[in-house]
């Protein structure tokens, strides 16, 4: 399994990759058949994102195929060009096998190199695998955020996670 840098050619598989976890698991944003961006907007998207140092997605390919990634998104503004919203989806066949500890691994060393100081997320509090993972990581809980999402009809909530990195580049 190889861990990288997304680029813009990976458009049409990494669609596909997001449909596939819109369809497998309740943890992501979008339901089933909610995501309707084609592959040149996905293209598109990607060539804006890979222009700014503060942004970044992490793949995880095998054999051709993406397991997985995780999306690293930072503020546009001065004030928060130096915090990264964080967002990962595994494809279930590669579940618990440690793909989320690499990418977070690969996360860490990319976001000191970019002189991030803050990288935050959020995770349904019922998630206890990923939960784990975030605190493994590093990550701790700052609050909770009550009635979040609207999940099969029931109102979930989500914890708001951290880490602070450290000072960031002036």
């Amino acid at each position: 399994m190889i861990i990288r840098s997304i680029r813009a050619e990976d458009a049409e598989n990494f669609l596909h990759l997001c449909l596939q976890l819109d369809n497998e698991t309740q943890f992501m944003l979008f339901e089933p058949g909610e995501r309707t961006t084609t592959v040149e907007e996905e293209r598109q998207r990607l060539q804006g994102l890979l222009t700014q140092a503060n942004q970044n997605i992490f793949v995880a390919e095998q054999a051709g195929q993406l397991a997985g990634f995780l999306g690293a998104f930072g503020g546009s503004l001065q004030r928060n060009r130096d915090c990264a919203y964080i967002v990962i989806g595994i494809l279930q066949a590669f579940a618990g096998q440690g793909l989320g500890t690499q990418f977070f691994q690969a996360l860490d060393e990319w976001a000191r190199q970019q002189g991030m100081h803050r990288l935050e997320l959020t995770v349904m509090c019922h998630n206890a695998q990923a939960v784990h993972l975030y605190q493994k990581t590093g990550f701790q809980i700052e609050g909770i955020k009550q009635d979040s999402l609207l999940v099969n009809g029931a109102y979930v909530d989500e914890f708001y996670m951290a880490k602070i990195l450290g000072d960031a580049k002036k």
